[in-house]
C-alpha cells in the first residue's frame, strides 16, 4: 500500500484505559490506539499518522500537581485524556490496580457511574517522587460508556 511504502507501517499509540464495568467497579488496562492514517491535516502540508477521534466539544486545562499530592477517591468529572508531560502520577483502581505513568503516557479516564464499594469509589490518584506531575486534561463533552474497556481504536 502507497500509505505503508511512504509512511512505513502504521503506528500505534498505547494508553491506559480507566473504565466502568458491568457491576460499576472501576478497572484500567493498557490498550493502543491504532487507527492510523497516513494524510496531511491540510491538503498542503506533508502527510503525517493521524487516528482522528469522533469530534465532540472539548475543555483543555494544563496542571501542574504538587509534590505529595493525594486525589482521594473520586471519579473523573468527564471522559478525559490525560497526558502526562513531566512527573509521575499514580492511578488506583476500585479492582486494586495501581499504574504509574510518567511523560509521554497517554490515559483516557471514563470511570463515571461506579458503584462505591468498601469506601472505594472511582479512582485514587497521586503524584510519585520528588518533582511535581504536570499535564494535559482534554475533557470531553461525551456520554461516558459503561463496560466498554479499550473502546479507542
Amino acid at each position: 500500500m502507497a500509505d505503508q511504502q511512504n509512511g512505513g507501517p502504521p503506528p500505534t499509540m498505547p494508553y491506559w484505559h480507566v473504565y466502568t464495568d458491568a457491576e460499576g467497579v472501576s478497572r484500567q488496562e493498557r490498550f493502543a490506539l491504532s487507527d492510523f492514517t497516513f494524510e496531511g491535516i491540510e491538503p498542503q502540508t506533508a502527510p503525517q499518522w493521524n487516528d482522528k477521534q469522533e469530534p465532540s466539544k472539548a475543555n483543555v486545562t494544563f496542571t501542574v500537581l504538587p509534590v505529595g499530592w493525594v486525589g482521594q477517591w473520586h471519579e473523573n468529572p468527564r471522559p478525559q485524556w490525560i497526558a502526562i508531560l513531566s512527573g509521575r502520577w499514580f492511578v488506583e483502581t476500585m479492582d486494586g490496580t495501581r499504574v504509574e505513568m510518567g511523560p509521554g503516557e497517554l490515559m483516557m479516564g471514563e470511570d463515571q457511574n461506579t458503584r462505591a464499594r468498601d469506601g472505594r469509589k472511582g479512582h485514587l490518584s497521586g503524584t510519585v517522587g520528588t518533582e511535581p506531575c504536570t499535564m494535559i486534561v482534554t475533557g470531553l463533552d461525551v456520554t461516558p460508556t459503561v463496560n466498554q474497556p479499550g473502546r479507542f481504536k
